[in-house]
C-alpha cells in the first residue's frame, strides 16, 4: 500500500464503525493553546475531551499534520521525522479502551495484513495513584498478544497539567530473527500505534481527578506505518520521500544521517512556510529559522559553497501538494533564500567576534551565554565555527 491507500483503508475502516471524519487542520494550534505547533490530533479536541458535545458526534477519525521539536536530536535515525502525518481516532465518552484496542488489532492484522506473531504490546502496570489497566491487559491476553507492563512508558499526558491517562502501545517486530525480548529491552520492536485511555485531569498540585467522560484517543504515524508495512528500513524510504531520494543526492553528497536530516528539515520547512510562518527570533518563526540553519550548517560542513538555490522547485511543489497547501513554490523558495542570506551575514559576524582576544582559548559556559545573548550566536553555530579544543 502507498500512503494514500493506507489513509483510505484506515478512514473507511473507522467510518464503517460509526466514526465521522474531521478535516485535518494546519500545524498552528487553536487560539489559547500554549504549544507553538500541533503535536497530535487532540489539540483541537481538548474542550470535547472535557465534556463539550462535538458537532460530529462521539466517534471521530482524522489525518492530522504534526510537528514535534522534541525529536529534533533524533532526526536522521530510521523512525523520527519533524513534520509528519498522524492517523487518529477518538471516542468522546463512547466506547472504552478494550473496544478501541480490539478494532486496532483487527485493522492491523486483517486490514493491513500484519502477522499477529510479529506484534507485542505494552500496558500500564499501575502506580500509587492509579491501578493497573486490567481492561487492556485482558483484551491482549484474549488475543494471544504478548504484554509487557510498564509505568512511566504507558502513561500519556500533554503536559504537567490537563487531560491524561494510561495507554497501551502496539509494537511491530522489525528484526531479521524471530521476535525476542520486549519493547523496552530491544529497539527492533518499533512502536506502531498508541491507544490512550484519557480518563483523568492532572491538577497543578499533581493530583488526578476524573474527567466528566471516559475518552479514548489513538494515534499512529502515517509515514512510519507505511515504511513498516513495506518492510523498509526507515521512514525515509516511504513513498512521500520518493522525489527527495531521487533529487537531493545528486545535489549534495552527504552521509546517510546527514541526507535524512537535510531532507526532513527542508520538507518540514516547506510545510511550516506553507502554513503561514516566517523566520524570526522568537516563537514559531524561531523553530523555522532553526530548521533552515541546521540544514545550512550540515551542507556547509564539507563545502562552504553549497546553498539552497539548488533546491528543486519540484520538491517544494510535491510537498505543498502532499499537505494540501495553496502557495506558490517560488514564494517558499524565496523565504528560504532570504533566510540563507541572513545566515551568511550571521556567519560573517560570528567569525569576526570569535577572532577576538577573549575567545582564543577554550570556550566556557559564560562565553556561550555571552555570544548568544550579546551577538545572537547560538551554541551549535559557535561550535561549527569553533570546534571544541
Amino acid at each position: 500500500m502507498n500512503t494514500d491507500q493506507i489513509v483510505r483503508t484506515f478512514t473507511e475502516y473507522y467510518e464503517e464503525r460509526g466514526h465521522r471524519r474531521m478535516s485535518g487542520s494546519t500545524l498552528l494550534p487553536p487560539p489559547g493553546d500554549p504549544v507553538l505547533f500541533t503535536t497530535s490530533g487532540m489539540h483541537s479536541l481538548t474542550p470535547y475531551l472535557e465534556g463539550r458535545p462535538h458537532p460530529l458526534g462521539r466517534r471521530l477519525v482524522n489525518v492530522q499534520r504534526c510537528l514535534r521539536t522534541t525529536d529534533l536530536s533524533e532526526v536522521g535515525d530510521r523512525t523520527h521525522l519533524t513534520v509528519f502525518e498522524m492517523l487518529g481516532t477518538w471516542s468522546l465518552g463512547g466506547y472504552e479502551g478494550p473496544q478501541s484496542l480490539d478494532w486496532g488489532y483487527g485493522l492491523l492484522t486483517e486490514g493491513f495484513g500484519i502477522d499477529p506473531g510479529l506484534l507485542h504490546v505494552t500496558v500500564f502496570g499501575g502506580d500509587e495513584q492509579v491501578g493497573p489497566d486490567t481492561g487492556s491487559l485482558d483484551l491482549w491476553q484474549d488475543r494471544g498478544v504478548p504484554v509487557e507492563l510498564t509505568v512511566e512508558d504507558n502513561w500519556w499526558s500533554n503536559g504537567p497539567t490537563g487531560p491524561c491517562g494510561p495507554d497501551s502501545e502496539i509494537f511491530l517486530w522489525t528484526g531479521d530473527t524471530p521476535p525476542r525480548s520486549t519493547p523496552t529491552r530491544d529497539d527492533r520492536w518499533v512502536e506502531v500505534w498508541n491507544h490512550v485511555m484519557m480518563h483523568y485531569r492532572r491538577l497543578d498540585d499533581g493530583t488526578l481527578v476524573p474527567l466528566p467522560q471516559r475518552n479514548v484517543d489513538t494515534g499512529l504515524g502515517l509515514e512510519r506505518l507505511q515504511s513498516l508495512l513495506q518492510g523498509r528500513s526507515s521512514v525515509f524510504e516511504c513513498d512521500v520521500f520518493d522525489p527527495w531520494r531521487r533529487l537531493v543526492p545528486p545535489l549534495w553528497q552527504l552521509d546517510v544521517p546527514s541526507l535524512r536530516l537535510v531532507c526532513d528539515h527542508l520538507r518540514s520547512s516547506v510545510v511550516v512556510i506553507g502554513d503561514g510562518v516566517r523566520p524570526s527570533n522568537t516563537g514559531r518563526g524561531y523553530v523555522l529559522r532553526r530548521l533552515v540553519r541546521r540544514v545550512l550548517t550540515v551542507l556547509r560542513r564539507d563545502d562552504p559553497h553549497r546553498g539552497l538555490g539548488d533546491l528543486s522547485k519540484e520538491l517544494v511543489r510535491h510537498t505543498l501538494d502532499r499537505f494540501g497547501q495553496d502557495l506558490d513554490p517560488d514564494v517558499v523558495r524565496q523565504v528560504l533564500l532570504d533566510e540563507e542570506r541572513r545566515f551568511d551575514l550571521l556567519l560573517q559576524r560570528g567569525r569576526q567576534v570569535l577572532s577576538g582576544r577573549r575567545f582564543r582559548g577554550p570556550l566556557s559556559e559564560d562565553d556561550f551565554h555571552y555570544l548568544h545573548d550579546t551577538h545572537g550566536l547560538p551554541r551549535d553555530l559557535v561550535l561549527t565555527l569553533r570546534p571544541p579544543q
